[in-house]
């Protein structure tokens, strides 16, 4: 609803009329539609739990289902971070951009948890390598913590907890240690957990939960 409001021109933020659906602004902006000023909003925050398969854009040039298929359609919320296409698990999405902006600042280091599973399994020398003295484009990555969870035989699950997020972090290191990613989930960010929210529900946080995602 909110996205056919802009298109047709009846969203003003700050007297300038936007187009674009995508575009940021905070609940403190002058917001008006139809020329009616909207009130001044309180900060809300929603989780998803992601499936595989769905992308983290608002519109897909291919027609794939995207995650806004799955939000409410009477809030304006942007995402918070994104999953690729096959990863699942945990998303956040917010109607403040600019305190989205805040908790993504790589300097904040809010931590991000991940269970994967692989195949073959890797030995502990070479996780704790992974973990330990890796790089991607050159660039050093931050220290990560790498535990296995279970192993299978053929293959292995681990706990991944990252403490930046670098483009396809996981799958690029893992992959290049000749191990291949069959599952990918965010279980958590910060101390924040998915907890038992199904696959493509959501629901949104608790001011204490929004607490639970602060560095």
């Amino acid at each position: 609803m909110a996205a056919d409001w802009i298109r047709a021109g009846k969203v003003t933020v700050n007297r300038q009329i936007i187009y674009e659906p995508g575009a940021r602004f905070s609940p403190q902006d002058q917001i008006s539609v139809a020329g009616q000023r909207l009130k001044e909003q309180a900060r809300k925050v929603l989780m998803l739990h992601k499936p595989r398969g769905v992308v983290s854009t608002r519109v897909d040039e291919r027609g794939r289902p995207t995650v806004y298929d799955l939000l409410p359609s009477d809030h304006w919320l942007a995402p918070i971070g994104r999953l690729d296409q096959a990863s699942s698990g945990l998303l956040l999405f917010s109607n403040d951009p600019e305190w989205a902006q805040i908790l993504l600042n790589p300097d904040q280091h809010v931590s991000k948890t991940y269970h994967v599973q692989i195949r073959p399994p890797l030995p502990a020398e070479v996780l704790q390598q992974i973990a330990r003295h890796s790089s991607l484009d050159g660039k050093p990555c931050l220290p990560m913590h790498i535990r296995e969870l279970r192993c299978g035989g053929k293959t292995q699950w681990l706990e991944i907890i990252l403490q930046e997020g670098r483009n396809r972090q996981i799958r690029r290191l893992l992959q290049g240690a000749d191990a291949e990613v069959l599952r990918l989930m965010r279980v958590a960010i910060g101390d924040l957990p998915l907890g038992n929210l199904a696959s493509g529900q959501w629901r949104w946080l608790s001011p204490d939960e929004e607490k639970l995602l602060e560095p």
